[in-house]
């Protein structure tokens, strides 16, 4: 009985540390899907910390139709809601708002 009870401790505290990960060890990779008929030209992911939209996180590169990339968002703030922005090469804008990275691992556009 003694050995069963230390073995529920040991299996509490060890579910208890890998459950409570802190903020930094949470993975932010998101893959982004450009499920629309309009090629992304620009976007941007901005954490909710940060009043500018920061740099083109697509660079040089587009996300045309029916492509994705996978996006790092791990900006070393520790902050896991992000805004993101899409600028499409019709012109058109869309911007949504609080995407917890740390909890997503695809965001579609469409």
């Amino acid at each position: 009985m003694f050995h069963k009870s230390i073995l529920a401790v040991a299996l509490a505290a060890s579910f208890s540390a890998v459950s409570a990960l802190p903020a930094s060890a949470l993975d932010r990779r998101v893959r982004i899907v450009n499920d629309t008929n309009y090629t992304i030209v620009r976007f941007y992911g901005s954490n909710k910390g940060t009043d500018s939209w920061e740099e083109d996180i697509l660079g040089n590169d587009v996300l045309r139709p029916n492509q994705s990339v996978q996006i790092d968002f791990d900006d070393g703030t520790g902050y896991c809601k992000f805004d993101f922005k899409a600028v499409f090469d019709d012109g058109d804008v869309l911007t949504a708002n609080n995407i917890n990275v740390c909890k997503i691992g695809t965001y579609t556009y469409n």
